[in-house]
């Protein structure tokens, strides 16, 4: 239903160009939110978190989550079950490709699994409102998955029209699950860096942090600089560190991690960071942690400013 009624729309406004109220109030995005307040799913997603914990993956683990990559890899990886299932569904609908359609079927199946490890290894290092949007999200998959498997044996056995339909039904809940994998992406920022808009925000000249003196050697001190808060370290050697204090996994707190090694480890997902340069040398962080360079004016005072990228 078109709206009429724009007098407190101000200029600019989607009301105010005559759109319809629906896309204006985006009616799917309330249902999708409120997966993210059903504690009843907590008890299965605590289970299935310490089972995941639990897997034997060893350096596999990080393989899984992409750090190689610098990004999380279940995404990259869902494009091939997603892109096979996709080109099945268009030659289905061609006589003469239903042997082509049914090979395309069979690698999304196969595919399908390593996928799914990626993300639930991935989920498994998430705050409890993502884990379970995300749990909705693995359910419509594993419905997907069976779907198509269902349809894949149809198809061998020479049930043409059965496979198909259940071909159909797969990529429906496919597609749910792609709707929900882009919520936990962009809506509730699941795998993006938290720490890209750092450098943005602390500009690029030197900022001061405060006398010298105010930070005791061997301890980590949170420091607010403008929008960004800082770890600032004070090693023996009186070399000073200066990290964005915000992991770039989740936002967790690297001040209050353990210090060891020449590394600070985060303490919600134990993401472990080197302060020299902020590499990130374990998961489940994909993205390094922007470093600040350092120096301590005449009158002792310590300034900062963002180091290099990368």
């Amino acid at each position: 239903m078109w709206s009429s009624d724009t007098r407190s729309a101000p200029a600019g406004h989607p009301q105010a160009r005559g759109l319809p109220d629906a896309l204006a109030r985006v009616p799917l995005a309330g249902p999708l939110d409120r997966l993210a307040r059903l504690e009843t799913l907590d008890g299965v997603n605590a289970s299935l978190r310490r089972g995941i914990r639990r897997l034997p993956l060893g350096a596999y683990r990080d393989v899984l989550r992409g750090r190689w990559l610098g990004h999380p890899l279940h995404p990259v990886l869902v494009q091939v079950p997603i892109g096979s299932w996709t080109s099945a569904a268009v030659l289905d609908l061609f006589p003469g490709a239903r042997r082509d359609s049914a090979a395309l079927v069979a690698l999304g199946v196969l595919a399908a699994g390593p996928a799914a490890l990626a993300g639930w290894v991935d989920w498994a290092e998430q705050h409890p409102e993502q884990q379970r949007t995300g749990l909705v999200h693995a359910l419509a998959n594993t419905v997907a998955v069976g779907l198509y498997a269902g349809s894949l044996a149809a198809r061998l056995r020479g049930r043409g029209v059965r496979g198909r339909a259940l071909g159909f039904a797969g990529l429906t809940a496919a597609s749910a699950g792609g709707v929900l994998g882009g919520h936990l992406a962009y809506r509730q920022a699941v795998g993006g860096n938290k720490a890209e808009p750092v450098r943005h925000l602390a500009g690029a000249d030197w900022r001061e942090l405060g006398p010298l003196a105010d930070f005791p050697a061997g301890e980590p001190v949170r420091v607010q600089l403008g929008a960004v808060p800082l770890f600032v370290l004070r090693e023996g050697d009186g070399e000073v560190r200066v990290l964005a204090e915000q992991c770039s996994h989740q936002a967790g707190p690297l001040a209050d991690g353990e210090i060891a090694d020449g590394c600070v480890t985060c303490p919600w997902h134990g993401s472990v960071f080197r302060l020299a340069d902020g590499w990130n040398i374990a998961g489940p962080a994909t993205a390094p942690q922007p470093v600040f360079e350092t120096r301590v004016r005449d009158d002792g005072v310590l300034e900062a400013r963002p180091g290099p990228p990368g």
